[in-house]
């Protein structure tokens, strides 16, 4: 009997081989650790994984000093008064290399969103989720992969295209066209938009169906789908709960100022506060776990510390041979600017000659142009650099870094943390943690959907309705309305820049067009003192370079270099 039981076992066990999948019974599921096949099953674990996409996007785009600003540097928009080489566009030519960081970061960081993209889908067929619930998270994730998808094409050209999740090394990936790309990262938006919450079921940070038809009618401008993108970007503008904010309103709105200077203040980015016009708002949240800002140390947006400029280091003296400025940044002069992202004379000066110089968004508000001297112990104390203005022109350091025009946008006058301040009455801030900008920041704000559609129009010879719908956000600044045919790119290209300044993600807009070279060429007036006044750019830098360690790694195909760029 015990010899029958013996071969009656081995015989079970033979035909439990022969019946079942190999594949099922070689795979292994942890128990023990999270991975993607136990950590993938109630909405919970999905939300979280959604949730890590959101953070990724915010950190790459808008948190530090470093990688966010390489969509800035380097354009018409601004240049590096540091004269730092190889960092921040201080020259392209030192900067912008196949083993340069600029290029390896962000090739990484959105292939890691698509990477974890392609895992939440994969896994969504198997888990518990409702067919409600699996929709919803298949919009998210593949708003996030096309988005993407559509910045590598913007940023590369073309890319390799994976929609699978991968669990082994794959090493014979080879790049799709350009074209090809973006019509993948409308794929994606297209189902997003069709799929995600309306933005009043949404909460503050969230992503809707409107923050998917902007993204996907810029998306069309790329693919010259004029009319397409002319219905997308009317979804977000015609919808009733979107508006351009037109009177004051909230934090500071009794105090002196305009409503372009509203939208900037703290906690006056989102809906939940009265604005119709924030689309998607990245969070920043104070002191609070996951926020991203930290009153004890620099964190998040840092728009201040690079943009606002240095009057705490003028080499200027009062006749007395006392600093007409106190020797740390004080709140409601410029924050902790250190002046090392400089406004192109474009930004600060040209897009606003003639009837533009009274626009709102130029207003002592929001464009500072002049500051008073704020040491109690000068002589010249309450009074302005204006009034000095030919004894601060002397130094390059003083015109470059110390003081220049900048946009009020990227700092709170006043309103920095309690923790930050160094003497309350003063108003001077630590200079070892203070440098972010204190607020939200807006990824998609409604005046840049008008500015899209009048893109759109243009394309599709309509100047008219190009103008009107550049008239719309004229309109809310006070500005003189433009006629038809003053409607081209480098017009819209000018209007954004009034409009968005260094909000924008510049490069992304002047790389979609194909004119970063001609635009900073023509613009980037650069340090005077600095190689090659920092503005070598050349044609070629229209695309980054395809990272050397992806070509080199990828042994199994040709993972062809862009024009221009060297093998290493």
């Amino acid at each position: 009997m015990k010899k029958y039981r013996k071969y009656l076992l081995i015989l079970t066990l033979a035909l439990a081989v022969i019946s079942c999948n190999e594949d099922k019974i070689l795979e292994e599921t942890p128990l023990d650790f999270a991975s993607p096949e136990n950590a993938f099953e109630t909405i919970s674990d999905f939300n979280s994984s959604v949730y890590a996409l959101y953070d990724n996007l915010r950190v790459m785009l808008s948190a530090s000093e470093h990688r966010p600003l390489d969509y800035l540097y380097g354009t018409d928009i601004g240049y590096n008064g540091a004269q730092q080489l190889n960092q921040r566009f201080g020259s392209y030519l030192a900067t912008l290399t196949p083993s340069s960081e600029q290029a390896e970061y962000h090739w990484n960081q959105y292939y890691k969103i698509i990477s974890s993209a392609n895992i939440i889908l994969d896994r969504l067929g198997e888990s518990q989720l409702t067919d409600e619930q699996k929709v919803k998270i298949e919009a998210e994730a593949k708003l996030f992969r096309g988005l993407s998808y559509r910045n590598l094409g913007y940023l590369y050209g073309g890319v390799p295209i994976e929609l699978e999740a991968v669990s082994s090394p794959k090493t014979d990936y080879q790049r799709a066209s350009r074209q090809a790309v973006y019509e993948q990262a409308v794929a994606d938006l297209e189902f997003a938009a069709q799929n995600l919450a309306g933005i009043n079921d949404v909460a503050d940070g969230q992503v809707s169906d409107l923050a998917a038809y902007h993204l996907l009618a810029e998306t069309y401008l790329a693919l010259e789908r004029w009319s397409d993108a002319i219905t997308a970007a009317s979804v977000v503008i015609d919808h009733p709960s979107t508006a351009l904010m037109t009177e004051r309103f909230g934090s500071r709105q009794n105090e002196q100022g305009d409503v372009y200077w509203d939208l900037y203040r703290r906690n006056n980015q989102n809906r939940s506060a009265g604005n119709t016009e924030g689309i998607w708002v990245f969070q920043q949240e104070i002191d609070v776990l996951g926020g991203e800002l930290q009153s004890g140390s620099r964190e998040g947006a840092q728009l201040e510390r690079d943009h606002a400029p240095r009057p705490y280091a003028f080499s200027v003296k009062d006749p007395s041979g006392v600093s007409p400025f106190l020797p740390l940044g004080v709140s409601y002069t410029s924050g902790r600017g250190i002046g090392r992202l400089r406004g192109t004379d474009h930004l600060n000066y040209g897009i606003w000659q003639n009837s533009d110089w009274n626009d709102m968004r130029n207003s002592e508000h929001n464009f500072i142009r002049d500051v008073a001297f704020n040491n109690p112990e000068s002589e010249w104390y309450g009074q302005m650099i204006s009034d000095h203005m030919e004894l601060f022109r002397q130094d390059n350091e003083d015109t470059i870094r110390r003081f220049y025009p900048f946009q009020s946008k990227v700092f709170t006058p006043g309103n920095h943390p309690p923790e930050l301040f160094v003497d309350p009455v003063l108003q001077t801030l630590n200079a070892s943690t203070a440098g972010s900008t204190y607020t939200d920041q807006y990824f998609i704000r409604l005046a840049e959907t008008y500015l899209l559609r009048a893109e759109a129009h243009l394309g599709n010879g309509d100047v008219s309705s190009a103008a009107a719908d550049i008239n719309v956000v004229r309109g809310r600044a006070q500005a003189t309305p433009v006629t038809p045919d003053e409607v081209d790119i480098d017009y819209i290209l000018d209007e954004r820049m009034r409009e968005l300044g260094v909000e924008e993600k510049r490069r992304l807009t002047l790389n979609r067009l194909g004119l970063l070279y001609d635009r900073a060429s023509r613009y980037c007036n650069g340090n005077p003192v600095a190689t090659n006044f920092g503005c070598d750019v050349q044609p070629y830098h229209n695309l980054f370079p395809i990272p050397f360690d992806e070509i080199e790694s990828n042994t199994g195909a040709l993972l062809e270099q862009n024009p221009g760029y060297s093998a290493e």
